[in-house]
Formats: C-alpha cells, structure tokens, sequence
C-alpha cells in the first residue's frame, strides 16, 4: 500500500521506521515546519523529516496543513493509507477521506481514556498501574474514532514520562504494523469507543511543573516522574529554580517535628549526608536527584557536599 505519513516527534519517527523496516511503500512524510533551538538559535529538523530525508522520502512541513494549497499536492501522491502519529495539527475533513482506507492514528492511551496531547505524562501523575496503545480509524473529533487494535503496557512503580514514551513508541511502532496487515487484508474489526468513559488531556505546559507543597507527598512524587524529562517539576531555593528529578514519598517521621507540630508544607525537616526530606501537605518526600538553575543534574549526595541548606529552610515561592 501506499503511505501517506503524518507526524513530528520522535515518538512519530518510531512508527515512519517501522513501516520503512517492513517494506511498506512510504511516499509522503508530513510534519511540522523546523524550529528553533537553544541560546544560539540553531535551526532544528523534526525527527520525522530527519528519518524521512536519511531513507530519501518525500517531506512537506506546511504551518497550517488545512490550506487549500496543499490538498491538490496531497492528491498527487493517490495514496491508500494516511498514517499519523502526534503530527501536532488538527487535520481537516477532506484529509481524512483522502486516502482510499482513510487515516489511522496511533494513540498513547487506552482508549476511550486519556484523549489529547498528553496521555503518558498525565496517567503517571493520576497514579495509572496501567496505559498503552490504541490504533484507531480517524473521524473529525479528537482522538474520538472506532479502535481497531490495542495494547496493554505497565506503568512501574519508578516509571518516568522518558521511559514510559520510549515504551509506548515501541509498543505503537509494532502495533502499527499489524493494523496496516489488517486493514490491507480486510480482516480489520472496529470497535466504537464509550464517549462517556472518555477523558481529555490537553497541553504539557511549563508552570505545570511548579510544585505545590501543599498537596500530598505522594502526588508531587507522581508529579516529578511524570514530568521528567520535560516540562520537568520544579521549586524555588534560595531565589532559583531547583528543579527535582527523583524522590521517594514517604510517612513524617514524628522525630522530626518541633512540639508535634504540624510541618508547614514546604519545609525542611532534616539533612543526612546522602538526601534531604521535605514537609508536604501530607507525609513529606526524600529527595535524591535534582538540578539548581545554572547548573547539572545531580543526586542529592553530590548537592550537599557544594550547598549548604538546613532543616527549617522552606522551599517555594513567598520564602
């Protein structure tokens, strides 16, 4: 069949390398327009277009891929399939019946669970024991059409957003195959999703990162692993960003209280030469990896040995 392949990050480019691996006939790669990154503002090309170009596949990057000007060179290519995979614009009716079997989306989530832009960060933030990945036949809602295949995938206790996407662009890659063998075959199966079981997951934003030390330990614990390695959670020491990597949720030793009383959330409780433990809303977390602005990634040992900090020192804005 022939393929029209739609999509930008490198969660994408895992699907465009399987279909490349099997032999399928890739003959068009959408994606979005090339950024730029860093202080020196270097011109950065998605890894769509980055595979596409190495296994010399056509690219168009359009700004808004809804403009009249790019249906007519769409058409050109007659193709059978539209795949896409976080191409990153909402696709307009006519793309969607383009192709003679339509577009298919690889989604991160268990549909109907978990529709929009940030299924696998947001199920380890909600403390999910489980996620995957569901292929369905696009319509014009989000996320909404009927599910062909899916895929369980476990969410460990230590899962990250990092390594739970290199699973899941796994899972998705492999899954991806079999629905094109399917559909190719005719042997596909549809199955409509339950709009009421539905949940909806929009932008990873920075200040999602900011940690509120009110909230319970567990929770800001999800919080860090979720959003590592980006949009990263953060904090304020000392008037700079302290950005936290790993940590452990644990019960407030009553040791470590003054009088019994309550810690205020936020707070430093005590320092050991290997970590540090902070008060939260409820319970307080030991922290064992972080980054001070300015500076490396680092495990709290290496922190200590350079910053002095000490217990009753509160972390967060206002201190």
């Amino acid at each position: 069949m022939k393929i029209i392949f739609m999509g930008t990050p490198e969660f994408s480019a895992a699907g465009l390398e399987a279909l490349i691996g099997a032999g399928h006939q890739v003959v068009l790669a959408v994606t979005q327009p090339d950024r730029q990154k860093g202080r020196g503002k270097a011109v950065q090309f998605p890894p769509v277009k980055e595979c596409a170009l190495a296994h010399d596949i056509p690219v168009i990057q359009p700004k808004r891929i809804r403009d009249e000007q790019w249906e007519g060179i769409l058409r050109e290519y007659d193709a059978d399939i539209g795949v896409v995979i976080a191409f990153g614009q909402i696709l307009p009716e006519w793309i969607l019946q383009l192709p003679r079997l339509g577009c298919i989306n690889v989604h991160a989530s268990l549909l109907p669970k978990y529709r929009g832009a940030a299924p696998i960060q947001q199920c380890i933030i909600d403390g999910e024991k489980k996620t995957g990945v569901t292929i369905i036949q696009m319509d014009a809602g989000i996320d909404t059409g009927d599910m062909i295949l899916k895929r369980e995938v476990p969410i460990e206790e230590d899962e990250t957003g990092g390594s739970l996407h290199d699973k899941l662009a796994s899972t998705g890659a492999s899954l991806l195959l079999e629905a094109i063998t399917l559909l190719e075959e005719g042997k596909a199966r549809f199955e409509k999703q339950e709009d009421e079981a539905a949940s909806y997951v929009g932008m990873m934003k920075k200040e999602m990162g900011n940690i509120d030390w009110s909230r319970d330990a567990v929770s800001i614990e999800r919080l860090i692993r979720g959003l590592s390695p980006w949009p990263s959670a953060y904090t304020q020491l000392g008037g700079k960003t302290l950005k936290l990597w790993q940590a452990e949720a644990l019960p407030v030793d009553s040791d470590l209280l003054t009088e019994g009383k309550k810690p205020v959330p936020g707070q430093i409780l005590s320092v050991t030469k290997q970590a540090f433990f902070v008060a939260c809303g409820e319970g307080m977390l030991k922290i064992k990896s972080l980054q001070l602005e300015g500076k490396k990634r680092m495990d709290a040992e290496a922190f200590l040995r350079g910053y002095t900090i000490a217990p009753g020192q509160k972390l967060g804005g206002g201190q």
